[in-house]
């Protein structure tokens, strides 16, 4: 410690060393995320052209299949295509079905709301008693096994 300076000055001097550290490690996280961002971009976007480049290539293997069907199996043109057409809206019907069911089997928030509304039961009664965690302790693997499974 220097003998000529004052407590204050000492102070003072160490918030303005804090301030700029402060300072230099949000720049320092301005250019990690601005690099970040940049990448996260281009993956981004080289995502999106596979999936373009996929989906062309799906359209080109159904009409593939459209003419190994009408020339393999000997079926007329507009059966093939329309045989693969029914495939595609059978599968797109399937995978919406599916996508409903597993929304029906979303709890909202019921282990929240029941949380939250045992938090506001026990505010108003002055008495509150101990819960035991002993016999309600759930693993990973049991944290939805209330709610009911769905058949499909």
């Amino acid at each position: 410690m220097r003998e000529d300076e004052s407590l204050g000055a000492l102070v003072a001097e160490a918030s303005t060393h804090i301030s700029t550290l402060v300072r230099a490690e949000i720049e320092l996280a301005k250019s990690e995320l601005k690099f970040d961002a940049k990448r996260v971009g281009m993956a981004t976007g080289l995502f999106a052209a596979a999936a373009f480049t996929l989906h062309l290539v799906l359209i080109l293997a159904s009409f593939t299949i459209a003419y190994v069907l009408h020339d393999a199996v000997g079926l007329s043109t507009w059966l093939s295509f329309l045989i693969v057409t029914v495939f595609y809206l059978v599968t797109a019907g399937v995978l919406g079905f599916v996508g409903y069911r597993r929304l029906q089997g979303l709890a909202g928030f019921k282990r929240t709301r029941r949380s939250l509304q045992s938090l506001k039961s026990t505010d108003e009664t002055p008495h509150l008693e101990p819960v035991s965690t002993t016999s309600t302790t759930t693993t990973a693997g049991e944290v939805g096994a209330h709610r009911a499974t769905i058949a499909s």
